[in-house]
């Protein structure tokens, strides 16, 4: 038996296989959503296809100083891009952004622990998506003290794409993954039915979803798991929000984000919540405007993400500034 003859056979094997998983993968396109990436899922079928609207003025993209702030947003991915915030600042308010993975919960103490840090402004605008409201609404009435003092990053946390990225080859990808995307893609292409990759990427179809949005595979769009696992806001969830409210000295309005799912799926997913919620006054029906707004805006949230796009971001700004004023009334110096 020639060993080095088998050996070299067996090396000439593994290493066509390997360079072949290396091309595919260099040449699968690097994810720009976040369900594509985690749900291992091409963009190239995926991705948004429409521009981006401009970015607002540089001098807007900024967070101020607690103590020279007239609102603080206590908010979470949603509110990173201090694109809708840049709304509110072109008005002429002044703008604190802070953020949950900061603070934690709002405990008992939170209009305290913000003046203490120098606040002497007269909102706070707590933004949630709606998938993670509830478990924070039940977490802050279980705490009393809020933990560490805040500390506010001028910059905005995430810089949004200008436009549709081209990244070039998947140089930082694992081996793996071209095979596994090409994979998954070959079963989306053949299935007529919802699909899941991974622990949370939903494939699902999406009545009329070629008006709504503007990728490749528009029929289909991509979906968050966690938007159903976590389960629907119910009344409770709204006694709880009442109830903070009610407990601060600094007005709390509250801002919440439907989910993906319930806008595009699920409509009627927290009605219970949103019976109370709207005839509560504690914050805007952005459910009923995403609603609307989806067959109006194509993108309202990106096909490959959870997040509204920056079409929807613009519009936030201009239902936000509008409670704001109907709160603070106009700033003196715009």
């Amino acid at each position: 038996m020639n060993y080095a003859a088998i050996w070299l056979r067996t090396f000439l094997v593994g290493f066509v296989i390997v360079s072949a998983m290396l091309v595919l993968t260099l040449f699968t396109p690097v994810p720009y959503g976040d369900l594509t990436r985690i749900g291992r899922l091409s963009d190239a079928e995926f991705g948004w296809q429409q521009p981006a609207p401009p970015a607002p003025p540089a001098e807007t993209l900024k967070s101020s100083p607690l103590n020279e702030a007239d609102i603080v947003v206590v908010g979470d991915s949603f509110s990173m891009t201090l694109y809708w915030q840049s709304t509110l600042v072109r008005a002429g308010y002044k703008v604190s952004t802070l953020y949950w993975g900061q603070v934690g919960y709002l405990c008992g103490d939170f209009s305290q622990w913000l003046q203490r840090a120098g606040f002497r402004g007269r909102l706070v605008i707590a933004e949630s998506v709606e998938r993670l409201l509830d478990e924070r609404v039940r977490k802050g009435a279980a705490c009393a003290t809020m933990s560490k003092p805040p500390e506010v990053k001028p910059a905005p946390f995430i810089h949004p794409l200008s436009g549709v990225p081209h990244l070039g080859l998947n140089w930082a990808a694992k081996l793996t993954t071209g095979l596994i995307t090409y994979r998954n893609m070959k079963e989306v292409y053949r299935s007529t039915t919802d699909l899941q990759f991974g622990d949370d990427t939903q494939v699902r179809f999406v009545p009329d979803g070629c008006k709504q949005f503007s990728h490749h595979m528009c029929e289909r769009a991509l979906f968050f798991k966690e938007d159903l696992t976590n389960g629907p806001l119910t009344p409770q969830t709204f006694e709880q929000m009442a109830r903070f409210a009610q407990s601060q000295t600094i007005p709390i309005l509250w801002m919440v984000i439907p989910n993906k799912t319930t806008v595009y799926l699920d409509p009627s997913y927290s009605d219970a919540f949103l019976e109370r919620f709207r005839a509560g006054g504690l914050g805007p029906d952005l459910f009923a405007y995403a609603q609307s707004a989806r067959h109006q805006v194509r993108d309202l949230y990106f096909p490959n993400d959870t997040h509204f796009s920056m079409y929807g971001q613009y519009a936030l700004g201009d239902i936000m500034l509008k409670e704001v004023q109907g709160r603070l009334g106009t700033p003196k110096t715009p």
